[in-house]
């Protein structure tokens, strides 16, 4: 149980998924939207440092938020690796098709970077699942891709949906970072934040 909180808890981010699994903490907090921060990172960047770094970039657009009262800042980002591809989510119908069809009936990385900032200081960290599709017919993922949403999710999937019922056959580490939030060590360093918040 996270201790009383002194400060409030801000999710920047638009993605249902990452606020559901906040609220799964059982911690109140509040969604805030700053429009047009861009997610760009260096060309050379190791693929499984993106995510955090993108996380880190995204929470700079709200400093001066943070300056005006006690607040927590949790920033995120997904990425999907395939084959040595950095898979984010799709824009067209056709990319996301494209997508489902190179998952299927491999493996890949899940990896979410998250940031937690304060006014006075930064942690970030990121969690890799690893997930198994089966295969995918053609009528399978066109099946889904009417019926769902996957123009907001990296992959073009998301877990929790029908095509986590059908494609996927195990998983290594944790189910909820595939959804969007490793909420087990999100928990523990909010735990951090919020007793050094609530002693100052």
């Amino acid at each position: 149980m996270i201790p009383n909180q002194n400060c409030k808890i801000i999710l920047a981010s638009q993605s249902p998924r990452r606020k559901q699994l906040l609220a799964g903490l059982d911690v109140d907090f509040e969604v805030m939207l700053i429009d047009g921060i861009e997610e760009n990172f260096p060309d050379d960047m190791r693929h499984q440092d993106i995510p955090e770094y993108l996380a880190r970039q995204k929470s700079e657009a709200y400093i001066d938020e943070l300056q005006k009262e006690k607040c927590i800042l949790i920033t995120a980002d997904t990425i999907v690796l395939c084959n040595n591809q950095v898979i984010g989510k799709p824009a067209t119908p056709e990319e996301a098709y494209q997508m489902l069809s190179l998952l299927a009936n491999n493996k890949h990385e899940v990896i979410t970077g998250v940031c937690l900032r304060t006014a006075e200081s930064i942690t970030s960290f990121s969690a890799s699942s690893y997930v198994w599709f089966g295969k995918l017919t053609h009528e399978e993922i066109l099946y889904y891709l009417d019926h769902y949403k996957p123009y907001d999710k990296a992959g073009s999937y998301g877990i929790q949906e029908w095509i986590g019922y059908v494609a996927i056959e195990r998983i290594e580490g944790s189910f909820y970072n595939v959804m969007g939030l490793p909420v087990h060590r999100l928990y523990e360093e909010l735990k951090k934040l919020i007793i050094t918040c609530n002693n100052s």
